[in-house]
């Protein structure tokens, strides 16, 4: 109980700094659950937002990291994928998703119709873990602030949950992937999809029949066209 009140205390904290660095000025909590928020007029842009917090150590991984991999794709998406955290290519490339896997998300996308341009790729961490194990919960509390603003001012429709961790962080689950995917859940007002992530399907092409077939609700969702 005592490391989650200290989970809760830290994000609190690293959410208030995200707001500051996104030009929010004022933050009033009223009597009651209901929390009011005064934004300024000038909001700031994902490019902006990404050079306010590249330079981030507010956990640990800020000092072993190699590069902090904020995420790309269009500031104006309408669909959304995240993973979970930068792998070794990703953290020489600054890039999410460049390896195998990357590859093979490629792939996904342009199977219904779009191309990686048209979407937005994150990760729930923006910084590799080392040995690529699972983040810690203090590491997302730390992070998670930043991914809340990116989808906050990306506006998608729609959010692609890459495998078993992504969706159960985001969803605060503990329920399988093979049972949470197929269908959409509410995310912030954002539809969800979790699905297999691409590097379980190098792995597994079994479950590339699943992926595909979830890969075509989104696009049904979206009003895609799925080439051939």
């Amino acid at each position: 109980m005592q490391n989650k009140k200290k989970v809760l205390v830290e994000n609190v904290k690293n959410l208030v700094k995200t707001e500051m660095l996104s030009g929010i000025n004022e933050i009033c909590v009223p009597a009651g659950n209901k929390r009011k928020i005064n934004k300024s007029e000038n909001r700031i842009t994902l490019e902006e937002f990404n050079k306010k917090i590249s330079t981030c150590c507010n956990c640990p991984l800020g000092q072993t990291r190699i590069n902090f991999v904020f995420g790309e794709g269009s500031p104006n998406a309408k669909l959304m994928f995240i993973g979970e955290a930068p792998g070794g290519d990703e953290d020489k490339q600054g890039r999410p998703f460049v390896g195998r896997a990357g590859q093979l998300l490629t792939k996904i996308i342009e199977a219904i119709g779009l191309k990686r341009e048209d979407v937005f790729i994150a990760n729930i961490i923006k910084c590799r873990p080392p040995q690529n194990r699972n983040p810690l919960p203090s590491e997302i509390a730390a992070c998670s602030p930043y991914l809340l603003k990116q989808i906050e001012l990306i506006k998608p429709k729609v959010i692609c949950a890459l495998g078993k961790f992504s969706a159960q962080t985001l969803l605060e689950t503990e329920t399988s992937i093979s049972r949470l995917r197929g269908k959409f859940y509410d995310y912030h007002g954002i539809k969800l999809m979790p699905t297999y992530h691409p590097a379980y399907l190098l792995r597994n092409s079994s479950g590339k029949k699943d992926v595909w077939e979830d890969m075509q609700v989104i696009a049904k969702e979206l009003g895609l066209k799925i080439p051939g």
